[in-house]
Formats: C-alpha cells, sequence, structure tokens
C-alpha cells in the first residue's frame, strides 16, 4: 500500500503532467508534422512520454478541440501523422504566454516586465 506521500506524489504528477503533454505536443507539431510513435519518442528523449495509450488519448482529444488534425502518408505503410491547424497555432501562442508567466512565476521574478 502507498504510503500518504507516494500517494500525494502520484496524483500532483499526473495533474502536472496532463496539461504538459498537450503543450509539448502542440510545441513540437509547431515545428513539423509527425506520426504518433515519432511524437512518443521526442517526449521519452526528455523523460517525458506517457503510455502509449494515454498519448493517443491526448491525441484525440487534440483532434476534437480542432487544435490538430491527423492525416495518413502512404510510406512502407500507411502512417497517420498529425499537424497544427489554424486554431492549433492561435491557442498555442497564448499556451507558451502562459508558460512563460508559470516560469517567471517558478523563478520569483515579477510579472511587470
Amino acid at each position: 500500500m502507498l504510503d500518504r506521500r507516494d500517494k500525494a506524489l502520484r496524483k500532483l504528477r499526473k495533474e502536472i503532467r496532463s496539461g504538459i503533454y498537450s503543450y509539448l505536443i502542440l510545441s513540437m507539431l509547431k515545428k513539423e508534422d509527425m506520426h504518433g510513435y515519432f511524437i512518443r519518442k521526442r517526449l521519452e528523449e526528455i523523460d517525458l512520454a506517457p503510455s502509449e495509450g494515454a498519448l493517443y488519448d491526448i491525441l484525440k482529444s487534440l483532434q476534437k478541440l480542432g487544435l490538430i488534425e491527423g492525416f495518413w502518408v502512404m510510406e512502407k505503410r500507411p502512417r497517420k501523422f498529425y499537424r497544427l491547424t489554424d486554431l492549433g497555432r492561435d491557442v498555442l501562442k497564448e499556451l507558451e504566454l502562459e508558460v512563460k508567466k508559470i516560469l517567471r512565476a517558478l523563478r520569483g521574478e515579477s510579472d511587470e516586465r
């Protein structure tokens, strides 16, 4: 059985990461179109990969919001790629401002810059 500390850490890590995953995926798709496996590998490189099932749930959620769109590319085998929509670019700009504000707060800096 988990002690209170471990239980609290698991819950809070999950909460922090759930929003971060969406932000990171949008940021990655700003630079280039990617398929799900490549997105997961990029997230693994920074030690922040969600489970495969969770990743595809996030991608579906971002699609439902109209922030990304999926399309098929015929390579050796068909692969579903994702790209940022115009709405996704607009929302990402706002999220980037929010992340900057959060980082300033974490560093103890004033928002008056």
